[in-house]
């Protein structure tokens, strides 16, 4: 009887400190946000893929390098393959404080010329990349001229559209929420309402125009079926009304063909300041 007494006090003395070593190790574990921009054109998107290589995989690579232990990277969406990002946010975990202007440094040194990390800031431990996000800004690029220089990062156009109709229908944008019908099918999201900040075309110069869209979550494909639909009000194959339906449809076989990707740049993404316990 007082062996099993004893053998009973033993593991739940060592359960008790396993469980209070697990609950101090997960107290000095420290967040931190990770700004980075990357050239997707060698990618098959942001996020992990079973056939090819994607930015989220590099980076964790690096990391694990640097921390000499798997490190789980969750970003604040998921750009597809051939698209870019001249600035993506993901969060991280650390076992200890960093120095983040050394640790950036090291990781530059191992990430490949096509992906580059701004800075890191200490964030609060139950920050989220993707969920606090509240707003994402994305840039398409078209130009109506054939160039060698610039054909990774630009949409050619054969013929110059109506760039002030086309914003007429973007304007559009605003008054919805239900976007299903620029939404790639068969998605897992629960639903598909988005509130649009701002939706515009702007000009560059004489050959060049971008489009800039921005709202608290953007769906799968969403940004290029805007771009392929606004196009074919901007070529006089659909009205502003026209494309007011399409919307209403809420129907992706209604709306224009996706435009490709390679034009296409996730430009910002914004948190609220409260997040952060560092500059």
């Amino acid at each position: 009887m007082e062996a099993r007494f004893v053998d009973v006090f033993f593991h739940f003395f060592w359960g008790l400190r396993y469980l209070c070593a697990r609950k101090m190790k997960q107290k000095s574990m420290q967040r931190y946000f990770i700004y980075l921009a990357y050239d997707g054109t060698a990618y098959h998107g942001w996020q992990i893929q079973p056939n090819g290589d994607s930015v989220q995989e590099c980076l964790m690579r690096a990391l694990a390098t640097l921390m000499r232990r798997e490190v789980e990277v969750i970003g604040a969406g998921r750009t597809d393959a051939g698209v870019h990002a001249s600035l993506m946010v993901a969060h991280f975990d650390s076992d200890e404080p960093l120095d983040t202007v050394f640790f950036t440094d090291k990781l530059n040194r191992l990430l490949p010329p096509d992906i580059s990390v701004y800075r890191l800031r200490a964030v609060k431990p139950d920050a989220h990349a993707r969920f606090d996000a509240t707003a994402r800004m994305y840039k398409y690029y078209v130009t109506t001229v054939k160039s060698p220089f610039n054909r990774q990062y630009r949409c050619r156009l054969f013929q110059t559209p109506d760039f002030e109709r086309m914003n007429e229908a973007a304007r559009s944008l605003f008054n919805y929420t239900d976007f299903t019908s620029f939404s790639k099918l068969h998605t897992d999201v629960k639903t598909n309402n988005c509130r649009i900040m701002h939706a515009a075309w702007t000009q560059i110069d004489d050959v060049t125009w971008v489009f800039t869209i921005q709202a608290d979550r953007f769906l799968r494909n969403m940004v290029r079926a805007v771009v392929g639909t606004l196009l074919e009000v901007g070529r006089g194959k659909l009205t502003v009304d026209g494309f007011r339906r399409v919307i209403e449809q809420k129907d992706r076989c209604k709306a224009g063909t996706s435009v490709p990707g390679n034009a296409l740049f996730l430009v910002d993404v914004t948190y609220p300041e409260e997040l952060f316990i560092s500059s």
